[in-house]
């Protein structure tokens, strides 16, 4: 007998209006075991589609077709194929970039990033990890890479019941892999490094915030420099900064082998140091604030409102008349519409006059699907000091 799960007419509606996710508080009657791709039927007995089965987290099915189609492999790795060539016609100049971006390519909680010759997978819900020899066989097939990684060691995946751990899946895995992204080397590690070794949905914003840099530049929350070692060359002097020392160190070394001489990297609490050169009296003509998430469930945004308050009033203090703010939330929970909010209440607390250039989210590559807005998770302003 296959699996089937049916589901109250709540979950059904769920599904109707396009969001792929029913939770266990709408399961009817459950025929099937954690990991399986079960049949979803409404109430009534009519077939909604095939989804992944979870046992364990409070989004039980992730749906993977609605209708007749089948969720089974072949489904799978049609659409890695499809997200495949869709990343090929983005014309990506750079070989560091995502190539299934999970829900927004309708293979809900697979994530497959490309660093140079080495892919990273992460199979984010018991059904998919399931799947996950059948993904990682064709994606050795079709992109034929030097090494492919499972970074296993997010916190999602303890919530599916699923071990946490970082395992070289094929080939060959080095510590530090040297990628291109237009005109720029960096270095990442995709083994150790936050995300899966690089903050991917960041950079068409860094392209962005680019062309609007100039001056003398502070980039807080800097990890790798992503920010500071694009817009180097526009500005007079860069400062990034990280509270992590191996971060600090690769901005130091990605500075070298760019020959950026005018970059430097602190290791410093981001709050602490806009307080001190804030009271130093410095003055900075370009200024990103590009912090992680301050807000990681609906019971923190009040706190993380209070965060990005903070640090935006600092900046635009800081910041000189002429100069460019670029800040950003990768808080799903916090909205772009309060996010704006927010900046707007740190300007007239600042006195300070400011104009919004542009509104921004994640990279191209990084679909958002219409309907889930847990796909749209990254913004990013970028704001004139008048």
């Amino acid at each position: 007998m296959s699996s089937t799960v049916v589901v109250q007419p709540r979950g059904a509606e769920r599904v109707k209006r396009g969001h792929p996710w029913i939770y266990r508080s709408d399961l009817a009657e459950v025929r099937a075991n954690g990991g399986d791709v079960v049949e979803v039927r409404a109430a009534r007995g009519r077939r909604i589609g095939d989804a992944l089965y979870s046992d364990r987290s409070q989004i039980a099915l992730r749906m993977l077709t609605v209708g007749a189609e089948r969720g089974d492999v072949a489904l799978v790795e049609q659409r890695i194929a499809e997200a495949i060539e869709f990343r090929r016609r983005l014309r990506i100049d750079g070989d560091a970039y995502r190539i299934v971006h999970a829900e927004g390519d309708r293979l809900p909680s697979l994530v497959v990033d490309r660093y140079g010759d080495v892919l990273v997978v992460q199979a984010l819900s018991q059904g998919m990890d399931r799947l996950l020899g059948d993904v990682v066989a064709f994606l050795q097939e079709r992109l034929e890479p030097k090494g492919i990684v499972a970074r296993h060691d997010a916190r999602v995946r303890a919530l599916e019941g699923l071990p946490e751990n970082v395992e070289v899946l094929r080939g060959e895995v080095p510590e530090a892999i040297v990628v291109h992204d237009r005109d720029l080397e960096y270095e990442v590690d995709v083994s150790h490094g936050q995300k899966t070794g690089g903050f991917l949905d960041q950079r068409e914003n860094r392209w962005a915030a680019a062309g609007y840099a100039h001056g003398r530049m502070l980039d807080a929350f800097s990890y790798d420099g992503g920010f500071a070692l694009r817009a180097a060359r526009a500005c007079d002097e860069a400062i990034a900064l990280d509270v992590a020392a191996d971060a600090v160190a690769r901005i130091e070394r990605n500075a070298a082998r760019a020959g950026l001489e005018n970059v430097s990297a602190q290791v410093a609490n981001a709050f602490d140091f806009l307080r001190e050169a804030e009271r130093a009296g410095e003055r900075f003509d370009t200024i990103v604030l590009d912090p992680p998430a301050f807000a990681k469930s609906r019971e923190t945004v009040r706190k993380a409102l209070s965060g990005y308050k903070e640090i935006n009033l600092r900046a635009l203090k800081l910041l000189r008349v002429g100069g460019t703010l670029v800040t950003c939330s990768c808080s799903y929970h916090v909205s772009e519409e309060t996010l704006l909010g927010v900046v707007e209440a740190a300007a007239q607390d600042a006195h300070a006059t400011v104009s919004l250039v542009e509104k921004r989210q994640q990279s191209r590559d990084h679909p958002i699907l219409l309907g889930v807005a847990e796909t749209a998770y990254l913004k990013c302003l970028i704001l004139r000091k008048l």
